[in-house]
């Protein structure tokens, strides 16, 4: 059974990690997919991977901090598949890292504007789309970063993050009446190309460490996580909506 028949879904940061394992699920299980991200080579290697399995997908490369790739994204839904039903966006970085003191003021707007604004420019134009569809599932990529736990040296990271928190509740509330569900998720450790401890030259102890943070004791695949995605963008959660929801293999509650 195939739970999103007839949808279709934009997904950005699709190039890799989250992003990637989510698009080829979406897709696997029935929806068209508007992937994108940056690099426009691993975008077209991913549409090609879906296209191969008998999905169906199109890749709009563009960085999202601008504007103009949130519109070209919704317009390239509504325009080749008829509309939008779920939006993951997903993309995001780290950003500029280390001691407040020291951050620079460009660093903090770089990381806000790639983390947040991103995320309220894809609303923007993907809200008006569900609601002319009569419904859908819009979903941000937040973190337990400045929710469940405080990093070190992580300031923009985290109020970012955190903020993803707070636009989530907002338009959950304004477009709840319109059939829009809008949902967080919060990943936990996850072995993906980005994280620290797959970085050239990482210390084996490192993952130790870090997977040693986790009830579970070890960190998440990226296709754990998307089907986590799944479960939001799909009908099982029509009740679901202004979530934080945590999936984090217990790095929120473990003390030891």
């Amino acid at each position: 059974m195939t739970t999103l028949m007839n949808k279709t879904a934009i997904v950005t940061g699709a190039s890799s990690g989250i992003g990637y394992a989510t698009a080829k699920l979406f897709a696997r299980e029935g929806a068209n997919v508007v992937v994108s991200a940056r690099r426009s080579k691993e975008l077209e290697a991913l549409v090609a991977e879906i296209k191969e399995a008998g999905g169906i997908a199109i890749a709009v490369a563009g960085d999202v901090r601008d504007e103009a790739l949130a519109e070209a994204l919704v317009k390239t839904a509504v325009e080749r598949f008829g509309g939008l039903d779920i939006a993951f966006n997903n993309a995001g970085a780290v950003g500029e890292t280390g001691a407040i003191s020291g951050l620079s003021v460009d660093g903090w707007r770089d990381t806000l504007e790639t983390n947040l604004t991103s995320a309220f420019l894809g609303a923007k134009y993907q809200v008006p789309a569900m609601m002319d569809r009569g419904g859908g599932s819009l979903i941000f990529t937040s973190t337990f970063v400045g929710y469940s736990a405080g990093m070190p040296g992580m300031a923009s990271y985290a109020a970012s993050k955190a903020g993803l928190i707070g636009l989530t509740q907002v338009l959950a509330t304004e477009f709840g009446s319109r059939n829009i569900r809008v949902n967080a998720i919060l990943p936990g450790g996850t072995d993906t190309p980005s994280n620290v401890v797959n970085a050239p030259g990482a210390p084996q102890e490192l993952r130790a460490f870090i997977e040693g943070l986790h009830a579970l004791k070890r960190l998440a695949t990226p296709a754990e996580i998307a089907k986590a995605v799944l479960f939001l963008a799909s009908d099982a959660a029509s009740f679901v909506t202004g979530s934080a929801f945590v999936i984090d293999g217990g790095i929120s509650i473990t003390r030891t």
